[in-house]
């Protein structure tokens, strides 16, 4: 059984698109999407925090003070957390944020948002969305009618034109079939995607 994306017709070049329902036609799970989305954007993180413990710190071999007759606290080294040239207590270290998800749940998932996207008609194809210049005054005028304040635009493939007349507007993202992710999809108002990169997309979560 297939279901139909809609398309965009700006020059007449577009119709309707059938797809698979085994991959637009899915229950919408919440929990599996959160999670997904979640792990995408944990895996964004640098993790890259450091700070020095007692041992990373140098110095501080020798000992600062005799032991006994100072009336002071007795010390051993002047690289203790308490001291103001120490180490830092549980000193921060490079991680890793990502989590862990199976393929199939990715894919999933992905395919859960797709389905939710076509529901609530975010979704549309045209294929005539490619510029034939790198202007963004003509990448404009082919998305004039879309009614939304964050589109996404799937290519089959990137042009040059394409990523030259999109970099300017903030509102807008251009990504590949492969490159695809869940916060840009969750977070577009409109998915607007060519023939072939959606024929791409509904062969990887096959």
């Amino acid at each position: 059984m297939s279901l139909q994306i809609p398309a965009i017709n700006n020059q007449g070049t577009s119709q309707a698109l059938d797809v698979s329902e085994s991959v637009f036609g899915q229950d919408f799970n919440e929990t599996l999407v959160h999670q997904l989305v979640v792990k995408y954007m944990a895996a964004a993180r640098s993790g890259t925090k450091a700070q020095k413990n007692r041992s990373a710190v140098s110095g501080g071999g020798a000992k600062p003070f005799r032991q006994k007759g100072t009336g002071r606290a007795r010390a051993g080294t002047t690289r203790s957390p308490i001291w103001r040239t120490g180490g830092v207590n549980f000193a921060a270290q490079p991680r890793s944020f990502d989590q862990k998800l199976n393929k199939k749940m990715y894919k999933a998932g992905i395919r859960s948002i797709f389905s939710e996207l076509l529901r609530q008609e975010r979704i549309a194809v045209c294929d005539d969305i490619l510029p034939a210049s790198p202007k963004t005054k003509e990448f404009l005028a082919k998305i004039k009618d879309i009614d939304a304040k964050r589109i996404l635009v799937v290519a089959d493939e990137l042009n040059e034109n394409l990523i030259l007349a999109a970099r300017n507007l903030p509102y807008i993202a251009v990504v590949t079939p492969t490159s695809v992710d869940p916060v840009s999809l969750v977070s577009a108002d409109k998915v607007i995607a060519t023939t072939a990169a959606l024929k791409q997309i509904e062969e990887r979560l096959a």
